[in-house]
């Protein structure tokens, strides 16, 4: 039988991406006390670049939402390795640290890093509510667009 989250994540039709393995000297996730900080992930599905490129110039503000939910979907999926499959054990996303390959004069990276945001409430609910960053970057590994991490209290 499911367990509340992945009913949630099925109800509202989300799918998880394969986790991905890392890109260098790092691992995915770290676990201190009650405390689990997740690496952070672009905007790849499975494997597959998406969203390459800078807001303010080839990437739009809707575009870059959508990379940074793809992110978030990307860090669901390494908590869910984590946890052995089990997101029940998340207490709460404590933090979400938003990363934006941005123009100089680009200026709306609170928006972009919504759509991690956004996302993070409608899996977790209130438990999904979180303090952020949000800023913008002059480059990301691969040329993403948006890179995002995430801080979560786990049982």
């Amino acid at each position: 039988m499911p367990g509340k989250i992945e009913q949630r994540l099925a109800d509202l039709k989300i799918e998880l991406p394969n986790a991905a393995a890392p890109m260098a000297n790092y691992v995915p996730a770290v676990r201190t006390g009650n405390l689990l900080y997740v690496s952070g992930q672009v905007c790849n599905w499975n494997g597959e670049r998406r969203y390459v490129g800078k807001l303010g110039a080839e990437i739009s503000i809707e575009d870059g939402k959508k990379a940074a939910r793809t992110c978030g979907l990307n860090l669901l999926a390494q908590i869910k390795r984590y946890l052995d499959g089990d997101l029940d054990r998340v207490v709460r996303i404590v933090r979400v640290g938003g990363f934006v390959n941005a123009t100089p004069d680009f200026k709306d990276q609170p928006s972009v890093v919504n759509g991690a945001s956004d996302l993070m409430v409608e899996v977790f609910e209130d438990a999904g509510r979180h303090a952020r960053t949000a800023v913008g970057v002059g480059s990301l590994p691969g040329g993403a667009a948006v890179e995002v991490d995430v801080i979560l209290e786990i049982k």
